[in-house]
């Protein structure tokens, strides 16, 4: 993927970011190119290889046809659940780390489902609160709407999945 100067992306688990310059810096023996980000969740910097842009997960931020399919996600009523909470926590970290939106919403999802049955342990109250902070603030940059509502019409979604698996 190419990305250019003012492009806005979104760096895993860090959130939306925007890429201020593309430098050229000595690595060895050889020099490679490196894009600046600016994380604008809070105002810092990030320096990634342009070579390591697809592993990293760097991505473009979503188009509103995405969006929809996170509002699927958050109202389908299929819900991971683990006997242990040790197999719980490391697949919902492994899904954040993959930057997309969708494993997002999914690790929101099942969090805010188990968070209805029993307290969260603190590990995973934060994850819940990352989760959801990466889905407000994507989504409320594509639609320009303020982070509040998107927040409420996210809570909404999850809440209307989880009623439907209750009323099973």
């Amino acid at each position: 993927m190419e990305f250019k100067i003012g492009d806005k992306v979104i760096y895993p688990n860090h959130g939306l970011g925007i890429i201020e310059q593309i430098e050229t810096r000595p690595t060895g023996e050889r020099e490679e190119e490196f894009l600046r980000l600016r994380i604008v969740a809070n105002d810092s910097t990030v320096m990634v290889p342009r070579s390591n842009t697809t592993s990293v997960g760097l991505r473009r931020v979503i188009s509103k046809k995405e969006i929809e399919e996170v509002y699927d996600a958050l109202k389908d009523t299929k819900v991971r659940v683990f006997d242990d909470w040790k197999g719980r926590f490391q697949e919902n970290s492994d899904k954040m780390r993959t930057g997309s939106i969708t494993e997002v919403a999914l690790v929101f999802k099942s969090l805010s489902h188990l968070a209805l049955q029993k307290n969260l342990s603190y590990r995973e109250r934060r994850m819940l609160d990352k989760a959801k902070y990466l889905l407000v603030s994507e989504i409320a940059e594509v639609e320009r709407l303020p982070a509040d509502q998107v927040e409420a019409k996210l809570d909404r979604a999850v809440a209307r999945g989880i009623k439907q698996i209750k009323d099973r």
